[in-house]
């Protein structure tokens, strides 16, 4: 059976991992996703659709933003 505290620390860990990724969401967004794809310049009505899925992969676009960079 989970306890209190751990359940305190899980809802405190998916707390963090969502404002990473909706830090890095938003940075990639304005910042870095037409280094990854060129299509998308220009596209700003379409970008807003994009936060969720960034925030729930920030990982995989910290790493691949990360490797564009270089």
């Amino acid at each position: 059976m989970l306890t209190v505290a751990a359940a305190h620390w899980v809802v405190e860990a998916v707390l963090l991992y969502a404002a990473i990724g909706l830090g890095i969401g938003i940075g990639f967004l304005v910042a870095g996703i037409e280094r990854i794809d060129p299509a998308a310049r220009d596209a700003y009505a379409f970008r807003p659709l994009l936060l969720p899925g960034l925030v729930a992969l920030w990982p995989l676009v910290a790493w691949r933003w990360l490797r564009a960079l270089r």
